[in-house]
């Protein structure tokens, strides 16, 4: 019996369309409208969860439904992964109620990776824009991980208020610990910021860039990406060194479905990470 059971087991994790379940270990509010889920495997039999820099997961309430959500965690710890999210409908919003010990389906992980390993002998500028910091910090990490692999790394951010940062507190610690400028803009600030007030690409007139060494990643709202790309290229970085993380409404996350469809790509399938020089002709297309 318990050979079957195993073998049950075994043709689950092997279909990408059935979700294994995992426990909430910790819930907490990053801001006043995301927050971050940490989950652990509900079996003691796991091995833990494999994933690289860049992909994300289904995350399933039960009786509700799924939500792509990108990975936020260390790639090199598998006893956990950690999803940051936005709260924007139903089933993030369900997502936001969950509770330490609730049970919740996951299928994953899915999609393209982060060049982190194309990236290594060379100077890396990560531009980020809102929720897009949480599918970047898994690069950050394994950056960090390897720091003396790479030459300089600069990261840029973009919030819309001080209030509104991801992960303030690792800001601060990255910067002192890894040997990362950082540069932080908000499109508004109060009488008590003291930093940059205005949009991400304005932070490019602070930074010298040797394009001829230089790897950029990039994740934020689209319009932030179009102008930030702008910039690296007017900077002189060619297109095959910058990449970007798309975002669609994904359904079933193995290119079946087409809600994700991009030109001849699939989103969830192709991406959501893409080198430039292979959407540059689609990306400018309104509402595509």
């Amino acid at each position: 019996m318990e050979k079957i059971i195993e073998k049950t087991r075994t043709q689950v994790k092997a279909d990408p369309m059935l979700p294994f379940t995992m426990k909430v270990k910790k819930h907490f509010w990053e801001t006043e409208d995301t927050f971050t889920i940490i989950l652990e495997p509900d079996e003691e039999k796991e091995k833990g969860f494999h994933f690289k820099p860049g992909q994300f997961n289904m995350l399933y309430k039960f009786g509700l439904g799924e939500s792509a959500i990108s990975i936020s965690s260390d790639s090199s710890k598998t006893s956990s992964i950690a999803h940051t999210i936005h709260k924007v409908g139903y089933v993030t919003s369900a997502l936001s109620q969950l509770k330490k010990g609730d049970v919740i389906g996951v299928r994953g992980p899915f999609g393209s990776s982060w060049p982190v390993e194309e990236a290594k002998g060379k100077d890396v500028i990560i531009a980020a824009g809102g929720i897009g910091l949480a599918p970047l910090r898994p690069a950050l990490y394994y950056i960090f991980k390897h720091r003396k692999s790479y030459g300089r790394v600069v990261l840029l951010y973009g919030s819309r208020s001080g209030l509104d940062m991801l992960y303030r507190v690792e800001l601060e610690e990255w910067e002192k610990k890894y040997d990362i400028e950082i540069l932080i803009t908000v499109d508004r600030g109060d009488s008590s910021w003291r930093g940059n007030i205005g949009v991400v690409t304005n932070l490019f007139q602070t930074i010298k860039i040797d394009a001829r060494s230089t790897l950029a990643m990039v994740c934020g709202p689209e319009i932030m990406m179009k102008f930030t790309i702008d910039e690296l290229r007017k900077s002189g970085l060619a297109d095959k060194s910058i990449y970007l993380s798309m975002e669609r409404n994904m359904k079933c996350a193995v290119g079946f479905c087409g809600h994700c469809q991009y030109g001849p790509n699939f989103i969830c399938k192709d991406g959501p990470v893409f080198n430039f020089s292979h959407v540059k002709k689609i990306f400018d297309i309104w509402e595509l």
